[in-house]
């Protein structure tokens, strides 16, 4: 009974993997795959942490994480510093930004009082053409 069931998860698996790229990422085109479905499941679930994909986003951010770790690693710093960066390299102003919200909110997020959140993530990262890594 037990391999039975066993033969059937494998299958599903198989099955599953054509469609969502779980397990390592070792490719460029593997990368760019699983980036697109993480954008397209954020895209899905919002700011929704129990949002039945939230799991499954997490796990491919994971793989794309290690992938970016290993082939294009990114300083660390933290998100109010990578942003200030691109924000002097792209000669903006806090009211340029209405990716996060108000200059309010822009000011709170800079000064480290307010983290930001995964829709101000995807956006700035589109606007940008980074990953989102850099503002976790």
């Amino acid at each position: 009974m037990l391999a039975k069931r066993l033969d059937q998860a494998v299958r599903d698996y198989r099955r599953l993997r054509t469609l969502v790229p779980l397990g390592p990422v070792r490719t460029r085109k593997d990368y760019e795959r699983a980036v697109a479905l993480l954008d397209s499941i954020l895209d899905e679930i919002g700011e929704d942490e129990k949002h039945p994909l939230a799991e499954l986003a997490e796990a491919v951010g994971v793989f794309v994480e290690k992938y970016e770790d290993e082939h294009a690693p990114v300083p660390k710093a933290k998100p109010p510093t990578v942003l200030k960066t691109l924000m002097r390299e792209h000669d903006l102003r806090q009211t340029d930004l209405p990716e996060i919200g108000s200059q309010g909110v822009v000011s709170e997020v800079l000064a480290g009082k307010r983290e930001l959140n995964t829709r101000q993530i995807r956006r700035l990262a589109k606007r940008f053409g980074v990953s989102p890594a850099v503002f976790i």
